[in-house]
């Protein structure tokens, strides 16, 4: 029965449908794996079990009147972050605890209109603020494929899961490469839609002009039919894109013959693992091989990034996370005056890399400061971006590493926030620029860590991301779930 884990969700669906195996019974599979391997892993911070398997018999009586969802009856984790009406949503903060959601997020809507059924809330860096998944307020979340290291992060939980076979596909999001640099990591699937993509809407906010969600999932062809349900416009959120939904599944298996990928001189640096820089070098040959053709590209304002994001989104967070006050929902910590309370309930509420995020913020939009950080760092980011209009002009897609290295050891670099912070040095730059990306594996290092690669597009061009994907997916066959997780 747990070869089941290794299928599609396309395959699943047709399982349901004939009734080869029903919704509650696959719940159950996927409970009973949480129960096993998740006491290690850390992937969940809850699991609903109850709620889930009534969702599961709610599918499996829709299943049996004929009705059609493209998700129905199939059981999934979902990355803490969005509200989910009536479950707790705490985006794996202490200030969050207890806070229970009266509506869904647009996301969730969508999910729960093509039928999937809710496992549980899984784990991540809090408010999204980490590349590693340690500083989550309640547990440090374990890499399936080596248990002393970590996930990646923000979306490490979701990550994990995926790669662990304990659900079977999730949702993440992605300010600065949490869901890339985790899927990465992680020897999974992961894609950064184009902002304003999917609708931001019931997503708790961490940069509101960088943060995106998008799939995480084991192969492409789940990547493209999750993010078929979850793209579209959103009139709740005044970021989303009024522009149709293409059918990806139609550009899976299309080739590639013709078609120029771009490699930027910038994302090959010192430091890199000898590793990944060759994992990368075999990738190119692959896609050579299959028809597309390389230029050299460069991204000169590359080199500014970290330091652009690392301004703008520590000044959006400030913002953001204002309203975490005690007053309206989450925690609360009584003082002597409104004051006093504001300050004791941020003080414990909040872990420590999320206050470093809102005193840095606070001090680059500060009087005196604002036009000498956050000003230009805004000038900057125009400049990155015009960086990847030219670079299209001579290409269709630019390849990169989705991180200069595999997933290092749990506490390595926790009290060396800037070595953390250059985990996402090859991710941030999309965000910048509010480009699609997509991390798919590649292959692996000596220890047997994953090995991601990615893919840049132009704008809303998600569909051409998924058809290079698939293609590379289907001639490499690249294991996503360790041997241990098939037993």
């Amino acid at each position: 029965m747990d070869s089941i884990v290794s299928m599609t969700i396309r395959d699943l669906k047709s399982l349901l449908k004939k009734r080869q195996i029903s919704s509650v019974e696959l719940t159950r599979l996927y409970l009973d794996r949480i129960r096993r391997y998740d006491g290690v892993i850390q992937s969940y911070l809850s699991v609903t079990e109850e709620y889930a398997l009534k969702m599961a018999e709610e599918a499996d009586k829709r299943i049996q009147r004929g009705d059609d969802g493209y998700l129905l009856g199939v059981p999934m984790g979902i990355k803490d972050i969005f509200c989910t009406q009536g479950i707790e949503t705490t985006c794996a903060s202490q200030i969050l605890k207890g806070f229970i959601p009266p509506y869904d997020a647009t996301v969730i809507r969508r999910l729960k209109e093509n039928g999937y059924v809710h496992l549980g809330r899984l784990n991540m860096d809090e408010f999204a603020m980490g590349s590693s998944t340690e500083n989550s307020s309640f547990q440090v979340t374990r890499n399936p494929w080596d248990l002393t290291r970590i996930p990646g992060g923000s979306s490490g939980g979701s990550a994990a899961a995926v790669a662990a076979g304990l659900s079977v596909a999730s949702l993440g999001t992605d300010t600065g490469g949490s869901i890339r640099q985790p899927a990465a990591l992680c020897g999974v699937v992961g894609l950064k839609p184009t902002y304003g993509r999917v609708s931001r809407y019931g997503l708790i906010a961490f940069a509101s002009s960088l943060d995106q969600i998008g799939p995480i999932t084991r192969n492409v062809e789940d990547c493209a039919d999750l993010l078929a349900i979850i793209a579209g416009h959103d009139p709740m959120d005044s970021t989303s894109i009024p522009a149709p939904v293409p059918d990806y599944r139609s550009y899976l298996g299309q080739d590639i013959k013709g078609l120029k990928i771009g490699i930027p001189k910038e994302y090959f640096l010192e430091g890199m693992e000898e590793d990944v820089q060759e994992a990368i070098k075999n990738s190119i040959q692959v896609l050579a091989k299959n028809g597309a053709s390389f230029v050299d590209i460069s991204l000169p304002h590359t080199e500014y990034a970290v330091a652009t994001y690392y301004i703008i989104c520590t000044a959006e967070a400030s913002s953001n996370l204002a309203r975490y006050d005690g007053v309206k929902y989450g925690l609360r910590v009584e003082g002597k005056d409104i004051i006093d309370m504001y300050k004791k309930t941020r003080l414990s509420g909040f872990g420590k890399e999320v206050k470093r995020r809102i005193i840095l913020g606070t001090y680059v939009l500060s009087s005196g400061y604002y036009d000498a950080y956050y000003r230009k760092a805004s000038k900057v980011r125009t400049l990155i971006r015009r960086d990847f209009e030219n670079a299209f002009s001579e290409c269709d897609v630019i390849l990169t590493p989705v991180s200069p290295t595999t997933a290092f050891k749990a506490g390595e670099r926790l009290e060396d926030p800037l070595t953390m912070y250059l985990s996402d040095i090859f991710t941030i730059p999309v965000n910048l620029a509010g480009l699609p990306a997509l991390s798919l594996p590649c292959g692996f290092d000596r220890n047997n860590l994953p090995i991601g690669l990615q893919l840049i597009g132009q704008p809303l061009d998600e569909a051409r991301l998924l058809q290079v994907a698939y293609l590379f997916e289907k001639v490499q066959n690249i294991q996503t779930i360790p041997d241990r997780y098939m037993e």
